[in-house]
């Protein structure tokens, strides 16, 4: 059990990503919990946990509010003992096309919305994983340096902006024994709807990678579980490519591409 003993809170925790996640934590011992702002799926992940023997629990947050994101995770510490474990899924305000089409003021404030969960979240597991000495945050998406794909307007810079974060928060935290980093995905299809106008993109996905081969939801959520562990005690502040060294990258539960 690779996360025996251990907390994992997972904002957007009902989706496809956060569920696969979650299902895949409590499979290897954790006690997971899972908030977002949809009771209805949240519900439904932790009943598929629960019937497989897991232990998971689940809060309606808004993890743009520091007050209910802080608030969350002291209840989650009173509750569980510790923090060890977290990630945020939320989803972000895609605005494909050219940047110079993009309106200044929605370009600031999708960008804002990633800065401020990011910030928000990753503070409130901080400041607990710190006294106790321990834990990890994971981030989803990754960096790309090379890009040379018009048309993403925010969507990269957002991911590249979540990256910068990374490194500056596994610098500041590693001192306490905190890890900090990020699933570079490269794809998931299985995460987007069953649909035939998306085929092409499902096949791009695979097309790819090096190995033919795209990720699957069980693939993320094995990885993210070994990230977390101690098996993983020595990597931090670095990306993790578990998407066959695609060139590519979309982030599932629809027609939203991020690297």
């Amino acid at each position: 059990m690779l996360l025996e003993n251990k907390t994992a809170v997972i904002y957007g925790g009902g989706g496809s990503i956060g569920g696969a996640m979650g299902r895949a934590f409590a499979a290897e011992g954790a006690r997971v919990f899972l908030a977002g702002r949809t009771p209805a799926t949240l519900d439904a992940v932790a009943a598929d946990i629960r019937d497989a023997g897991g232990l998971a629990e689940t809060a309606r947050v808004d993890a743009l509010d520091a007050d209910a994101v802080n608030g969350w995770v002291d209840s989650v510490v009173e509750t569980a003992g510790s923090v060890d474990i977290s990630i945020n899924l939320i989803s972000h305000d895609p605005l494909f096309g050219p940047l110079i089409e993009v309106s200044a003021d929605d370009f600031g404030r999708s960008m804002e919305k990633v800065a401020r969960s990011f910030l928000v979240t990753t503070q409130a597991a901080a400041r607990h994983m710190v006294k106790q000495g321990s834990g990890v945050i994971l981030h989803f998406g990754g960096a790309d340096s090379g890009n040379r794909m018009p048309g993403l307007g925010n969507v990269q810079i957002g991911c590249d902006m979540v990256e910068a974060m990374r490194r500056q928060w596994a610098c500041e935290l590693g001192p306490h024994s905190v890890r900090v980093l990020t699933m570079k995905t490269g794809g998931i299809p299985d995460s987007m709807p069953d649909a035939p106008q998306l085929d092409e993109v499902k096949q791009q996905m695979v097309d790819a990678t090096l190995t033919k081969r795209a990720a699957t939801l069980a693939d993320v959520g094995r990885v993210a579980a070994f990230l977390a562990s101690d098996h993983a005690a020595s990597m931090t502040s670095t990306q993790v490519n578990r998407a066959g060294a695609a060139g590519v990258g979309w982030v599932g539960g629809g027609v939203r591409r991020m690297r």
